[in-house]
């Protein structure tokens, strides 16, 4: 007997009875609808442990290569759960909120740690090993909104109650966005200066990690408005 004609046996089965049993019948095949927001969970503390390591990486020195390869690592492990996370939407009768946002929000989370990945490759196809002081506090901003979002995510659990505490924290997200690009256009402006008379590549690959810098930040300001818009459709 194959798996489908067997399920229709068991239906057959078990709704001979009452409705009680129909219903416990459901609620043993169906998916529980609570394993998003563990999932939720374990996407955001891999942005956590991907900023963590991009912030080593911009120490400089021969750590460089090592951390490079951490971030990918996590990169990889948002990727697995960003699997887990479609798949489960597509298997689950009843999910927590819309499926289109519970796609939206994982498709974010994910564009954050892939553009912290980007960065990574930058710095190792030009072989790098020192970084400005405003690459480090951009990097600085992308920790403390890593662990903004963490706390975003955590909040899905119980919009209702949390939805002051959503909003403070997406304010929060915003403002270091715009303390993010005062440093973007900083840096920029001082790595022009260094290099308008000497090595114009110097130029070339220091704004190439500004712009990759720049668009981490912006992909978490993706999140939170994420966050924001699924609470608006949910109170």
């Amino acid at each position: 007997m194959d798996g489908a004609a067997l399920l229709r046996r068991r239906w057959r089965d078990s709704t001979a009875g009452d409705d009680t049993t129909m219903l416990s019948w459901f609620q043993a095949v169906m998916p529980k609808e609570g394993r998003f927001f563990g999932m939720f969970d374990r996407h955001a503390q891999t942005l956590v442990h991907g900023a963590e390591a991009l912030r080593k990486l911009l120490d400089g020195g021969d750590e460089v290569p090592n951390w490079c390869e951490r971030v990918s690592h996590f990169e990889n492990e948002a990727d697995g759960i960003t699997r887990e996370v479609l798949t489960a939407v597509s298997r689950t009768f009843i999910t927590p909120f819309d499926r289109g946002d519970i796609k939206d929000l994982t498709t974010t989370l994910d564009d954050a740690i892939d553009q912290m990945q980007k960065t990574a490759k930058a710095v190792t196809l030009f072989e790098q090993r020192e970084f400005t002081p405003e690459m480090r506090a951009m990097a600085d901003i992308i920790v403390r909104t890593s662990g903004l979002t963490v706390e975003l995510v955590g909040a899905l659990k119980d919009l209702r109650h949390n939805s002051k505490r959503v909003a403070e924290l997406a304010q929060e997200v915003t403002r270091l966005e715009e303390e993010a690009d005062s440093l973007y256009d900083a840096g920029m402006k001082a790595l022009f200066l260094k290099s308008r008379s000497g090595n114009a590549m110097d130029f070339v690959v220091g704004a190439e990690i500004y712009d990759h810098l720049e668009k981490v930040v912006d992909r978490f300001e993706d999140v939170a408005n994420r966050v924001s818009s699924i609470l608006i459709e949910h109170i």
